[in-house]
């Protein structure tokens, strides 16, 4: 086999000569290398793309860095050192964050667990930390190595530990209950404190097998359930190995020796296929995540790059890469409370507790797992995940024992605590320190917040200067970490702190008459989890489940309470709406969400349901969109907007998958009637950041269609939103009819919307036509709007030499005809009935009359409307005081004289002279029909109906923009 050299370069100085334990990891994106050594108290990243660039160079340790740990998304790097502490940087920027712990005796081993949220530290103390990144509080101590832990690896699944120590000891632990369920004992070699030599392990990336350097100058394969050994790659290594790496599919395999010698191994052949020969022992290697690179370093701080560690012959070391252990990882742990002393104890820094560790004070912020005592306890910023049953060692094979834990998964997954997700702000960025960040981002403006010592100062900015208020910033002493804003103020609230642990609602309106209109409330031992407005209203739903509603004067007006956890909340004018747990999770670790919709000015629940979500996903965006219809946004990218069809429903408006490119991420701000605004952020970043402001990108709405055997999904697509909108327009025209309003704007939007959507169905009975999908040519010409359209339909197909389809089409525009001619004669009859009657009635008029009949002359109803009736005079009101047996004509040209008794531009008849004058003779009929199009007696021309358009009389689909105010007609009739 051809021995090719491989060119190191130093990154550490070595100025005492004697082999040092050095570090080297990639950046999951493979732009950077971090490089560390036990004889140098500084740490390196380097740039892998142009390697002349100098090294940034990270100076915080007091004595040499023994142990690196970089997060799934690169963008927490943690150091260990000799001097005891471990430390956190932001990467790349290497600015250091903060001491997130200390030991008494020097640190070892890092690890970060799947999502970046926990990280595992030890050394030479006894015991391994459990720390939760978020607020550094040490979530366990696990106690049971006798010596010092020098490896140690979280299970990509999230459900053990594993860690080695100096005397070959093996430990699996299971992180839910931090017990120890399997203890192997002198698998790996023994290793003295000092050398460079030290033992590791890994996990492979499917979270399968676990890999310790073994007895007889090999490695050792164990079962991550069992704990059996399953096989060992052994090789031309002839002296014991000291580091191992998996390649990022699990197929191939790094490793090396004390014999200075790095060997490529085909871990499914069980073989080695290429290897590397070193000046000097080579103590730790990472594979780069996008390529065929294997990156070294040894003992004397010198590192380099092995280009195609892997022959081209062969598969790709990242090809094939395990995807599910990104999308299953079940995050944080939420450990029980009570565990004997034994199975984990307590390593404590100075002023830390040692007794048994449900005493620790780190642990406030952790609940019981328990689903009976817990399934709606406040989630703490620690995630829980799946609380699997301990396993027991079996003495059946492996195969059997696999199948018989999964059926075990499956039986007990039911009763154990799964993750649930944690309350959110809509628009809301997370915690920054040093850096400004959103306390809410909308289609109307944004709330900034930048944290000083002892206070933080706010911004507000609306993004239409011209029509939003100036509001000067404000100083927070409160630390709030939410916010919500609207056109008339703004409301924020912060977490419980303080002695009393209390939690503060603030609503701040942007112009009154009085002064001191700001207010304020506190909650004790209750924390606000939500907050929105609306008109007139602030809402704030607290860790108690309760939902609080005040007056945007400070008076509390109603106190209710949720079925479950909250999870957010957004308003929109009267309407509040809320979602939360529904139940705990499914054991697949799907959300069980519930929304709910009040509307605060009725007092009333109009929606209520479930919230769908794409499986694996969680809830990331909510609101309403500028037209008022609840929305909402999970973290797979699908957004969904409430429709009334089919009894309520959510419709898939758009997916990121669609667009594919999955090296980017949309922040959701709102949406309108076509568009979605987002904050499109590169991978690995999920939100943006405040400064500088965020661009804005605009999506286009559109369904995830089906692959059509058309090939017409634009067309497809553009159809359906185009029906849409036209049912949206219709049913508000129906709605300013039925409250007597002008619809003239909307009839005329309503006409552009038909002549858009018969343009497409043109189009799309093309590619019927061509694609030989003649009946399906056939049902769309039915849904053309206009005759031109039906005529141009029949060219179409004619042109396209189908003369039996062009038969059909002109079949189908003959019907049409028809029943235009006779819906016209309805409509001539009719006009020609009401205009005799109301002549006669006005002429007819007598001081006199003993019994008044008050005729009501109203504004035609949607009845009336849609059989193509004429529209009444704009003089005759609806007079509802009219008595039984009354009905009133008010006209305000009337010339006939009113009896005493009538108001003010009324007009009373008596019955008797209506009888006397019912019957009029037929020229006289004509007489009033003579003139086309003017109305009778001087009413407005009506609009000639369409026979092509849809009819409003029957039940058509509700469109994606349909109102959900259907309940407050009356009311807005009434204004």
């Amino acid at each position: 086999m051809k021995i090719r050299s491989i060119k190191l370069r130093e990154a550490h100085k070595n100025s005492s000569g004697d082999a040092s334990v050095c570090s080297i990891l990639w950046d999951q994106s493979g732009d950077h290398i971090v490089t560390a050594s036990s004889s140098d108290s500084s740490i390196c990243i380097h740039d892998a793309i142009f390697a002349a660039t100098p090294p940034k160079v990270l100076r915080n340790h007091r004595d040499g860095v023994t142990a690196l740990a970089l997060s799934s998304n690169s963008t927490c790097l943690a150091s260990g050192s000799v001097d005891h502490s471990v430390k956190l940087y932001k990467f790349p920027s290497g600015e250091f964050e903060t001491n997130i712990t200390r030991f008494t005796l020097p640190l070892r081993a890092l690890a970060f667990n799947k999502l970046g949220t926990m990280l595992a530290a030890a050394g030479d103390d006894e015991g391994i930390k459990l720390i939760n990144t978020i607020d550094g509080s040490v979530a366990r101590v696990l106690k049971g190595h006798r010596g010092s832990v020098t490896g140690i690896a979280f299970d990509p699944k999230s459900e053990y530990l594993a860690s080695v120590d100096s005397r070959g000891t093996v430990i699996h632990w299971e992180l839910q209950s931090g017990r120890i369920i399997h203890t192997l004992k002198d698998i790996a070699p023994v290793t003295r404190l000092g050398d460079a030599f030290i033992n590791m392990l890994s996990w492979s990336p499917d979270g399968e097998l676990l890999a310790v350097p073994g007895l007889k100058n090999d490695v050792v394969m164990y079962d991550r359930d069992t704990a059996e050994m399953l096989f060992s790659l052994r090789g031309d290594h002839v002296q014991p190995i000291c580091y191992l790496s998996w390649s990022p599919n699990g197929k191939y395999m790094a490793t090396s020796g004390l014999d200075k010698q790095v060997l490529i191994w085909d871990v499914d052949k069980k073989q080695d296929i290429d290897r590397q020969k070193f000046d000097n022992m080579i103590c730790c290697m990472a594979w780069k995540p996008q390529g065929n690179t294997l990156a070294v370093i040894d003992a004397m701080g010198k590192f380099g790059l092995w280009e195609s560690a892997v022959p081209s012959s062969m598969k790709s070391p990242t090809e094939d890469v395990p995807s599910w252990g990104s999308k299953g990882s079940n995050g944080l742990l939420l450990f029980d409370e009570e565990e004997e002393p034994s199975a984990a104890g307590s390593l404590s820094d100075p002023g830390e507790d040692s007794h048994d560790e449900s005493d620790l004070p780190s642990r406030k912020r952790l609940r019981k797992q328990s689903i009976c005592d817990d399934d709606w306890e406040d989630f703490n910023e620690l995630d829980s995940f799946a609380k699997l049953e301990s396993r027991k060692k079996p003495a059946h094979g492996h195969q059997a024992s696999l199948d018989r834990k999964k059926a075990e998964l499956k039986s007990t997954a039911v009763s154990t605590g799964l993750k649930m997700q944690e309350a959110f702000q809509p628009g809301a960025t997370p915690v920054q320190p040093g850096k400004r960040r959103f306390l809410c981002y909308s289609m109307l403006g944004s709330i900034t917040t930048m944290e000083h010592e002892g206070y933080s100062h706010i911004e507000i900015d609306f993004h239409d200067t011209s029509s939003g208020p100036r509001v000067p910033a404000m100083t927070d002493y409160f630390g709030f970490t939410m916010s919500a804003l609207n056109e008339n103020g703004c409301a924020f609230a912060n977490p419980c702190k303080g002695e009393k642990n209390m939690s503060t609602l603030m609503y701040r309106p942007f112009s009154s008459w009085a002064n001191n209109s700001e207010w304020s409330m506190r909650f004790e031992e209750e924390e606000v989890r939500a907050v929105a407005l609306g008109n007139a209203w602030v809402a704030a739903i607290t860790s108690l489940n309760f939902l609080r509603i005040f007056s945007d004067s400070g008076l509390q007006r109603y106190i209710l309470s949720l079925d479950g956890p909250v999870v957010t909340a957004a308003g929109f004018k009267d309407e509040l709406a809320v979602v939360t747990h529904a139940s705990p999770s499914l054991p697949s670790n799907e959300q069980v969400l519930e929304f709910r919709v009040f509307n605060i000015r009725n007092g009333t629940q109009p929606l209520r349901g479930r919230l769908p979500l794409t499986p694996g996903s969680s809830l990331t965006w909510f609101g309403f969109s500028e037209e008022g219809h609840l929305s909402s946004f999970d973290s797979k990218g699908v957004l969904r907007v409430f429709i009334n069809q089919f009894g309520g429903n959510w419709l898939p408006l758009f997916s990121e998958s669609k667009l594919k490119k999955p090296e980017e991420k949309y922040w959701v701000v709102g949406l309108n009637a076509s568009k979605l605004f987002c904050v499109v952020c590169k991978s690995p970043d999920s939100f943006p950041q405040a400064t500088p402001k965020p661009v804005l990108t605009l999506l286009d709405l559109s369904f995830p269609l089906a692959s059509s055997d058309l090939g017409a999904e634009n067309l497809e697509n553009e159809f359906i939103l185009n029906n849409m909108h036209l049912c949206r327009v219709q049913k508000a025209i129906e709605e300013k009819i039925a409250v007597g309003q002008d619809s003239t704007l909307l009839d005329d939007e309503a006409f552009n919307l038909e002549t858009a959507l018969d343009r497409c169905i043109l189009r799309l009975i093309a590619s019927c036509c061509n694609g030989d999908k003649l009946e399906r040519a056939t049902e769309l010409v039915k849904l053309l709007s206009l005759e031109k359209s039906v005529k141009g339909a029949i060219k179409l197909v004619t042109a396209l030499k189908l003369p039996n389809l062009a038969e059909r089409f002109s079949t189908i525009l003959e019907e049409r005809l028809s029943n235009e001619a006779m819906a016209s004669s309805v409509v001539a009859e009719s006009n020609l009935n009401y205009s005799s009657f109301r002549a006669n009635a006005v002429s007819n008029i007598t001081p006199e009359s003993s019994k008044t009949l008050h005729i009501l002359s109203t504004t035609p109803s949607s009845s009336t409307r849609k059989a193509g009736l004429p529209e009444q005079p704009a003089q005759a009101r609806a007079i509802p005081s009219a008595k039984a047996g009354e009905v009133r004509i008010s006209t305000e040209d009337s010339k006939t004289r009113a009896i005493p008794s009538a108001k003010a531009g009324e007009v009373r008849i008596s019955t008797e002279d209506l009888k006397s004058h019912k019957k009029v003779n037929d020229g006289e009929k004509v007489e009033k029909m003579k003139v086309k199009n003017e109305g009778v007696d001087g009413m407005k021309p009506v609009r000639p109906s369409n026979p092509f358009a849809k009819s409003s009389n029957t039940q058509h689909t509700p469109s994606l923009f349909d109102s959900l105010k259907k309940m407050n007609g009356e009311s807005t009739s009434k204004k």
